[in-house]
């Protein structure tokens, strides 16, 4: 068997990791390697210096393994995340970050602006979150609004057993699905209880399937 590259070596390991987490392996100074999740991407590149204030620089600083809760300060999203560093010969090589979505713990609702203040939605009330005109529009039974997070935000902050984006524009409340739909090229169209039809993307469409189980 040939020799596997490091970059194809790490690839296969991705692959035992689930869908929601990413990979990252750095050396003293910086990333080397990059695997993002459809749930989590801090849109780290090759030659990215590791930040302060990371788990990644915090167990290199350390020499030990790091597991905490990382802010939106540093990356622009929150994230949980796991560091372990390595050595050669005794001495500090870099480390192997895995990096998984911030969950909102005991939230259960969307809050939503009006025009006289604003509207709790409780999360199996909403049907939908779109974004367009540069705007996030939360839709739910009767009652339509824009909320300050941006979509990327909402993927971390949601549930994932209920929330599933499917689309660089949508999350969708999988409760809120009346049927699926085939389309070309291996797309979706999702028929919702409202009637309003939202596709689903080629670039999700396996992690929907799979998210779905079907």
């Amino acid at each position: 068997m040939n020799q596997l590259t490091m970059s194809a070596l790490l690839d296969v390991i991705g692959e035992l990791f689930s869908d929601e987490i990413s990979i990252a392996v750095s050396n003293t100074k910086e990333y080397v390697y990059y695997r993002p999740s459809k749930r989590v991407d801090l849109k780290i590149r090759s030659g990215d210096t590791v930040k302060k204030g990371t788990i990644a620089y915090k167990a290199i600083d350390s020499e030990q393994k790091v597991s905490e809760f990382i802010d939106r300060n540093i990356f622009g999203v929150p994230y949980h995340g796991m560091a372990v560093p390595f050595h050669n010969d005794g001495k500090l090589e870099g480390c192997v970050t895995a990096i998984y979505p911030a969950f909102t713990e005991g939230k259960s609702v969307v809050t939503l602006k009006t025009q006289d203040g604003w509207k709790p939605i409780p999360f199996q009330e909403v049907h939908y979150i779109e974004v367009k005109d540069r705007k996030t529009h939360v839709v739910s039974n009767g009652f339509a609004g824009t909320h300050k997070n941006s979509l990327q935000e909402f993927e971390y902050l949601l549930p994932p057993d209920m929330f599933v984006r499917c689309h660089r524009s949508f999350i969708v409340n999988v409760h809120q699905i009346m049927e699926i739909h085939p389309d070309t090229h291996s797309t979706f169209i999702l028929e919702m209880n409202d009637e309003t039809r939202i596709p689903v993307s080629q670039s999700y469409s396996s992690y929907f399937r799979k998210l779905l189980g079907f």
